[in-house]
């Protein structure tokens, strides 16, 4: 899955030649799973027509700050437009449009949305050989990228005028690589190793029947997506469960028992940095498992049942460098029983949930949670989607990472 994905992207196109490879950018985005809107400085129209862009977009293209010119003309708005975006780029960027983004001038739409953005831009310039290497231009260049605006350098090769030298804009699938690679690189989880557990463990009584629990895995596939998202490089030991995740960067692991998902951690556990272990695993299984299917011959049936191993606790017994995160639901004494898990399980952060709390627990699309570090703060949360509590359990260890 791309970066890019779920991405609200600008476009700004100016009137070079290379303008016509937009019509391929713009179905590049697209197909990363961007959403597309597209600007165009009145001049660049000459090189490829707004009805093509509109259409592969999906949405209006806009040139100019009125969609007519009669007395009941439609005002086109740069400044919701800029805020939209969670990326502007403009390719290509010529040298009359990048000296103006310089000084502010915002003499047309795509200018003026320009200076109306809060996102991170990119440039890809494009140009004539002299143009592109005139003090000017390379001026605007360092002060651009002065201002925090990120260049796509030019290529090398035969340009417009017949000479050969740099000032090709970068093809389209390069623009693309570029954009995908520097986000990642400025995520603040990349190169961090984080293992994630999700879901219940079955125990097996014979080959049919099993001991397990009413966990469905979206806490912890919610946890998987929010880490990957922000560059890490997940494992996701998930026991049986209906969740699915399609990530580059998240590998599942499908166990079953607690014994597969206690190996499972432990394969992985020295390596991790952050691991996060939300699964439901079982406290107890069959001790003797029927090699065949138990008959109901009797009106009753009895279990000898024995513990499974530890798998939070052997983590804490192993750490070294990893932040290690357990979660503990509840029924009574709530924050008592967490902190005596948090400190006994040697665990630098634990999340609390409470079956007494409505819309918490299993199965649902709720949680309500309370984090408790290893120092004892206490933060309590109202009842979020599981989707938010993910994203807020993740700025928490994000927090304590960087202290």
């Amino acid at each position: 899955m791309s970066i890019l994905r779920g991405k609200n992207i600008v476009l700004g196109i100016t009137a070079g030649i290379a303008a016509y490879k937009t019509a391929s950018l713009v179905r590049l985005f697209i197909k990363a799973g961007a959403q597309v809107r597209v600007v165009m400085t009145p001049a660049s129209k000459d090189f490829i027509t707004p009805l093509t862009l509109s259409t592969l977009s999906k949405h209006p293209v806009h040139s100019t700050f009125t969609d007519n010119n009669d007395d009941g003309a439609t005002w086109n708005n740069h400044v919701e437009l800029g805020l939209w975006a969670d990326l502007f780029v403009i390719a290509p960027a010529t040298a009359n449009t990048l000296s103006k983004m310089t000084s502010g001038n915002s003499d047309n739409f795509l200018l003026a949305t320009y200076l109306s953005a809060k996102c991170p831009v990119y440039f890809a310039p494009a140009m004539d050989l002299d143009m592109y290497q005139h003090p000017s231009t390379l001026a605007s260049f360092k002060t651009l990228e002065r201002f925090g605006n990120i260049m796509i350098p030019a290529t090398s090769g035969e340009l417009a005028s017949g000479l050969i030298g740099q000032g090709r804009m970068a093809e389209p699938e390069d623009i693309v690589a570029f954009i995908e690679k520097d986000i990642l690189n400025k995520l603040p989880l990349r190169g961090k190793s984080v293992l994630v557990t999700a879901g219940p463990t079955y125990e097996a009584i014979d080959p049919v029947r099993f001991i397990g629990n009413h966990s469905s895995g979206k806490m912890g596939y919610e946890i998987a997506k929010t880490a990957a998202n922000l560059g890490a490089n997940v494992v996701l030991v998930s026991g049986p469960t209906h969740q699915k995740v399609e990530h580059n960067l998240i590998s599942v692991l499908p166990v079953v028992s607690a014994q597969e998902m206690y190996e499972a951690v432990h394969q992985y556990y020295e390596h991790t940095d952050v691991a996060i272990l939300s699964a439901a695993v079982a406290d107890y299984r069959p001790k003797n498992v029927a090699l065949q299917k138990i008959k109901k011959k009797t009106n009753t049936l009895s279990l000898e049942l024995e513990k499974t191993k530890d798998i939070l606790a052997s983590c804490g017994t192993l750490k070294t460098q990893q932040f290690l995160v357990g979660f503990a639901l509840e029924t009574n004494n709530e924050l008592e029983n967490a902190i005596g898990k948090l400190k006994r399980k040697n665990l630098d952060l634990i999340v609390l949930n409470s079956l007494n709390d409505k819309g918490a627990g299993f199965g649902g699309a709720t949680n309500k949670v309370t984090f408790i570090d290893k120092s004892q703060t206490i933060t309590e949360f109202e009842l979020k989607s599981k989707t938010e509590v993910a994203s807020d359990l993740i700025n928490e260890i994000l927090k304590h990472l960087h202290a």
